[in-house]
């Protein structure tokens, strides 16, 4: 490859290859189904996604019925329009329910049928998609083939079942509130991206778990798992002919019409949102002998030309053990074990953030030192040798990354669902090599210059940060 390819989705077919000899095939069936594999020569395993780009994000409070309306005055009549369930919690419960039955199989021949062959199963819920995922032997890839398009086109949703998962949801969330880490994330995200959809909870609130119902489910179920949301992806040993007439089978035999055309799910507008601050500071007060401290800003959207800057700035920033942020706070003043720096994108809207984990006295040092370097390199810029360290610390890790298949499969449904375009290793790297020291402090100055939110989990007060986020 010499570039990104496009994946049109009016496209049915496509093919060519990638670096290291591999080769992608995509193929788009008439109901909607997109179907993508990389064959990796040498391997003998596969992993297999089985995607549906609905998460978090797409949950909605209820909507009340609207009657019907005659005509009357010269004005037309309008029909009623159902009620429609509040789904928050839904997707996340989704995710545990298609592990527990369909009318073939039961949640433990699900779990035999992959324990039997040394193979892996489980399934992610995000914010703006849901994958039900394994990794197998090459020769046992039908089998998963076959029970996961089982799982996902006929769950039971059993009313048994879906209040025995309700409680195993209730102690997952119970699970992630006992962790001040978890906890600062979650308000990290609400404080930076406020009402925004993408602020809220991937796996719902204990609240929302309580109240939602059977009925409100099984209508996000049907709404958002059809053959036109449905994107597979598999990389390894994959024979792309032998895997898309498996899908065929295997979709036809739990029940679904391939033979209704439809045209794939368009993409989500990549516009960036105008986000509005849901707060400047967050603080949870926990007797934990750490302080859990998150600092960040808004980011850019997944589509966003300078993605390839960000990881070059959040590597020099905090991506290693040579980072500023690990050279200034724990290197050199011994303040924190765990310092670093993250982003996130989405389609539209992004988030980036400064990490530590400190003693609850220092958090204030901690906070100012963090902001200090983000603002010390948006003023200075940085070195011709972090330029270097950087770009060798990101390419060596994009090829670390792909000799695992399960990173293949999931650049895959990524390319698909949210960037419309395909990057092989030479690719990525090629645009790596383009960033300049300039591009990356023009990126840090525009974070820099962004409405700042603090959140921290422990013995610390709103005080301990008062002028550090205005």
């Amino acid at each position: 490859m010499n570039s990104a390819v496009d994946l049109p989705l009016g496209l049915a077919d496509l093919s060519f290859a990638a670096s290291g000899e591999a080769l992608v095939r995509r193929t788009v069936l008439p109901s909607g189904v997109r179907i993508l594999s990389e064959q990796v020569p040498g391997a003998r395993s596969a992993t297999l996604g089985y995607w549906v780009a609905v998460g978090s994000r797409d949950e909605v409070d209820a909507i009340p019925a609207t009657p019907a309306r005659p005509a009357s005055g010269g004005a037309p009549a309008t029909p009623a329009i159902p009620a429609v369930p509040a789904s928050f919690g839904s997707t996340h419960f989704l995710e545990h329910l298609l592990f527990k039955g369909t009318p073939t199989r039961t949640a433990l021949d699900i779990a035999i049928s992959f324990d039997s062959v040394g193979g892996e199963h489980n399934a992610m819920t995000a914010k703006e998609y849901t994958c039900y995922y394994a990794k197998v032997q090459d020769r046992d890839l039908p089998m998963a083939v076959e029970v996961i398009a089982d799982m996902l086109t006929s769950s039971l949703l059993d009313p048994v079942e879906f209040e025995n998962e309700r409680g195993v949801i209730l102690e997952e969330l119970s699970m992630a509130e006992d962790d001040p880490a978890d906890v600062a994330n979650e308000r990290f995200f609400e404080a930076v991206l406020g009402a925004h959809p993408l602020g809220r909870p991937i796996g719902g609130s204990p609240q929302t778990i309580r109240e939602a119902t059977r009925d409100a489910v099984l209508a996000h179920y049907r709404a958002n798992y059809r053959p036109q949301d449905l994107v597979i992806t598999a990389a390894g040993a994959v024979d792309h002919d032998l895997l898309v007439s498996g899908v065929e089978r295997a979709l036809v035999a739990a029940g679904w019409d391939l033979s209704v055309e439809a045209s794939p799910v368009e993409r989500r507008a990549s516009t960036a949102a105008d986000i509005e601050r849901g707060a400047s500071i967050v603080t949870v007060q926990r007797p934990t002998e750490q302080a859990n401290l998150l600092i960040g800003v808004p980011g850019i959207v997944a589509t966003d030309e300078r993605r390839t800057t960000m990881g070059v700035l959040n590597s020099i920033l905090g991506g290693g053990m040579s980072s500023r942020l690990f050279q200034e706070v724990r290197e050199k003043r011994g303040l924190a074990y765990a310092v670093y720096s993250f982003s996130g994108a989405y389609s539209d809207a992004g988030i980036f953030g400064l990490y530590a984990g400190c003693a609850p006295a220092k958090a204030t040092q901690v906070a100012e030192l963090m902001l200090g370097e983000l603002h010390r390199l948006a003023d200075g810029g940085v070195t011709p040798d972090e330029m270097r360290r950087a770009v060798g610390q990101l390419s060596g890790g994009a090829a670390l990354a792909l000799e695992d298949s399960d990173t293949r499969m999931s650049r895959l449904g990524r390319a698909e669902i949210s960037l419309g375009e395909f990057s092989d290793l030479d690719e990525s790297l090629r645009r790596l090599h383009l960033v300049t020291a300039d591009d990356v402090q023009s990126l840090a100055t525009d974070l820099a210059s962004r409405p700042v939110s603090i959140s921290a989990v422990g013995s610390v007060t709103d005080d301990q940060f008062a002028g550090l986020a205005p």
